[in-house]
């Protein structure tokens, strides 16, 4: 009998070597190569062999082409009747489609998806549906534990507490299958033809896999729940993230009660979208109106605080970005960052420092998103060195005033896309004021102004000469 080869995987990228070594060279990680018995089958039943040799291969069949021009029918969609989770998915669930939902541990991902499911059974989408949760980290007592807790028990729901995909699928494979199917998590299935233990990339490859396509055949949404990593990124080899046609991620502060689920991909609608959820004793409850939530706690009149007016997808955001700049005895200053870009960080503080003789480099500097909200477009330049310009100079931000722009490493504000949504926001909310990048379009300030009283900021030294300026005017008051 021929001897059987192992292989050695890397457990972050999936690339295969003939031997182990310290650092994968693909991904540079290190010790992440497992040594794995090699996949020869799957099982019976569940898929087709990987392949078979010389005249044993049947011979393929053709494929009918369309031409490009032609009439689709658009994909229809199960709402959950949670319109937080309806808008990240594009309205709703496909069926047939798969959905991967990431998240650290305890954040609220089974909390999350119980609550959906519920309302899928309940119809409070307008149909009802069946829905089937299977959980391979709990017992079924737990899951209902759960659901009793939430107030959701006595809702169209079937439970299985199972790891083995083929004991899943023989389940799942008939005509009358749930329309909604929930696997919690997919590093915990295992495919029993596999050598590998569960969560490996093999078996988290295999079973999803299998899983997604027996979801194509039979037409039910499959929901997969996935690990995280320390570094915040879904566990696997980001071929899982190929394979499945909806990527989400759930992710929020510890310390604060909100809650936001992202669209990384998708298939079927933006991927720019966010749902806001407040964590509370019955459950995730959903926020309508962010920008209110993130700045109910807000105190005007401080220095170092500066009101940012952010979208988020097609939904505008006003959220508080706070600074502090105190002096350093160490030789290297700390810059602490939260829910902002640290290098991005580093980039402001050196236009002020080199365009604007701002002296920052002796002094630690603390950054914070206020909320648990994490930013990531460029337009939070300009209200981050608002931030740090008033607390450097112990001057607050004007009262009721938004900011948004982006900053070259020149030092000129750049304009950012859809600034009259921004403005259309602030107003909403009662902001008078707006620090904003130069427009484009000067014939349209007035019927885009919103009622707010606006100043362009072309410079980053006009930013800082403003403060400077509410500065000397304060000495003057108080020689007065």
């Amino acid at each position: 009998m021929a001897k059987t080869q192992s292989r050695y995987v890397c457990q972050s990228c999936g690339a295969v070597t003939a031997k182990w070594i310290g650092r994968c060279e693909s991904c540079n990680e290190w010790n992440s190569i497992i040594e794995e018995a090699p996949r020869e089958t799957v099982p019976g039943g569940l898929g087709r062999s990987n392949g078979l040799s010389g005249a044993r291969r049947s011979a393929g069949q053709r494929l009918e082409f369309v031409e490009l021009q032609g009439t689709s029918e658009q994909a229809p969609r199960l709402p959950t009747g949670i319109a937080e989770f309806d808008r990240v998915c594009g309205g709703g669930l496909v069926n047939g489609s798969a959905v991967l939902i990431g998240g650290d541990p305890g954040i609220g991902k089974s909390t999350l998806l119980t609550q959906a499911v519920a309302a899928l059974g309940s119809g409070a989408g307008g149909v009802a549906v069946k829905c089937a949760y299977i959980s391979g980290e709990e017992a079924v007592d737990q899951v209902r534990l759960r659901a009793k807790r939430l107030g959701l028990d006595g809702t169209n729901i079937v439970l299985a507490a199972a790891t083995s995909v083929r004991d899943i699928a023989a389940s799942l494979d008939s005509a009358d299958a749930p329309r909604i199917v929930v696997v919690d998590s997919i590093q915990t299935m295992y495919i029993d033809s596999l050598d590998s233990a569960p969560g490996t990339v093999t078996q988290v490859r295999a079973s999803a896999q299998e899983l997604i396509r027996l979801a194509k055949r039979r037409g039910f949404a499959l929901l997969l729940v996935g690990h995280v990593t320390k570094e915040g990124v879904i566990a696997g080899p980001k071929v899982l993230e190929h394979m499945v046609d909806t990527v989400l991620t759930f992710e929020g502060e510890r310390g604060h009660p909100f809650r936001i689920l992202r669209a990384v991909k998708n298939r079927f609608g933006p991927t720019d979208e966010i749902g806001v959820f407040e964590m509370t004793e019955d459950g995730l409850s959903e926020v309508a109106n962010p920008s209110a939530l993130f700045l109910a706690e807000r105190r005007g009149n401080v220095s170092g605080s500066a009101v940012f007016a952010g979208l988020e997808g097609s939904r505008p955001v006003l959220v508080e970005m706070q600074a502090l700049v105190s002096p350093s005895p160490q030789a290297t200053p700390r810059r602490a960052v939260i829910g902002w870009d640290t290098s991005r960080l580093a980039m402001v503080l050196a236009v002020l420092e080199a365009r604007c003789g701002l002296a920052l480099a002796g002094n630690e500097v603390y950054l914070n998103v206020a909320g648990g909200l994490r930013i990531g477009e460029p337009a939070a330049d300009l209200a981050v060195a608002a931030a740090l310009v008033s607390a450097a100079t112990d001057q607050a931000v004007a009262d009721e005033t938004v900011v948004f722009g982006e900053i070259g490493l020149s030092g000129e504000v750049r304009a950012v896309s859809q600034a009259d949504t921004r403005l259309k926001e602030a107003a909403k909310l009662g902001f008078t004021r707006a620090l904003i990048p130069p427009r484009r379009s000067r014939s349209k300030k007035r019927e885009s102004d919103h009622g707010l009283e606006i100043r362009e900021i072309e410079h980053l030294q006009d930013l800082v000469a403003m403060f400077a300026a509410k500065s000397v005017r304060r000495r003057d008051a108080e020689d007065e």
